[in-house]
This record gives structure tokens, sequence and C-alpha cells, in this order.
């Protein structure tokens, strides 16, 4: 996973590039925009896509229309970012949640992050077969194994990331 801690503006470019990230941390002042319109263009590098998944049509459409951009705390109530945390503390809540992350089998982070992925790509029928039939491939796997045993015995599970 790709996680973006975000201090300072995040606008235009700086914005998509963000959304291209699969968390997104923000310190206190951050802001976040998309500002084409005020130069005679439009976003170029997926803000019409991403932002609308991540907000909602109506803010996507009042951030992209209007060029004006959104705090920190109204990117969260809004959905995209995950966190906000004061501006000294950014890089260190990102790391810790990459830590968090980093605990886990390493297959099965990058087969849960390719099943949410795959309901921005398909339509809910689809993506729920796809994450039907992931599920059922982590059976396949050591640490699927190691994690419910782990879980039965009342233990932390002892990944192999197999």
């Amino acid at each position: 996973p790709v996680i973006a801690a975000v201090n300072g503006y995040a606008l235009g470019g700086g914005c998509e590039l963000a959304m291209m990230c699969d968390i997104i941390v923000a310190g206190e002042t951050a802001r976040f925009g998309q500002p084409e319109v005020k130069i005679g263009t439009i976003p170029g590098g997926g803000a019409t896509q991403r932002l609308t998944r991540a907000v909602g049509k109506s803010k996507a459409m009042e951030m992209v229309l209007t060029g004006e951009p959104i705090s920190a705390q109204e990117a969260e109530r809004a959905g995209l970012v995950s966190h906000v945390v004061p501006a000294d503390k950014t890089v260190d809540k990102a790391l810790e949640i990459a830590r968090n992350i980093a605990r886990h089998s390493q297959p099965v982070i990058a087969l849960a992050k390719e099943a949410v992925q795959q309901s921005f790509e398909t339509g809910l029928g689809a993506g729920l077969l796809f994450e039907k039939r992931v599920f059922h491939s982590t059976f396949a796997l050591k640490d699927q194994k190691e994690g419910m045993g782990a879980f039965r015995e009342r233990r932390d599970p002892k990944w192999s990331h197999e």
C-alpha cells in the first residue's frame, strides 16, 4: 500500500497524486483542491474520476467547478482523507499506519488491496464475485491456516508470507 502524508497545499496535480495513494493522512493545516478551472483548463490527472468516487458527485462538482480548496478537516468529513493530525505528526501517523499494515500477512494485504480496488473498476455484482473468489483463494495460503490457528489458540500469528 501507498500512504500519503500531506502537509500544506495539495492542489491540482498534488491533490491528484495524493488521490492515487491508498490512504491519505493530512496535517491539520493541509488544503486540498482542483483549481484548474481558474487557469482555463480541467483536472487532467484523474481528479474528475477519483475525487468523485472519494467525496461524491456534489462535493466533487463544487471543488472542480469553483476551483476552491477545502480544509483538511472538510476533506476528512468528505472521505478524501483518513486522518487529520497536527502538522508535525503527519509523517508519524502515516508510519504508524504503515507499521500496522506491515504486521499482517503480505500476500493477504495484497489480495485485500486488490479486492478494494475492484470496487472502483466494476459494478457491485462483479465486485462481490471477485471478493468471493479472492476470499476462497486465501484458504490455500499457509498464512490463512496460521492466522486461523492463532485465533483459535488465542495467540499472535507468526506469518510466513506464504
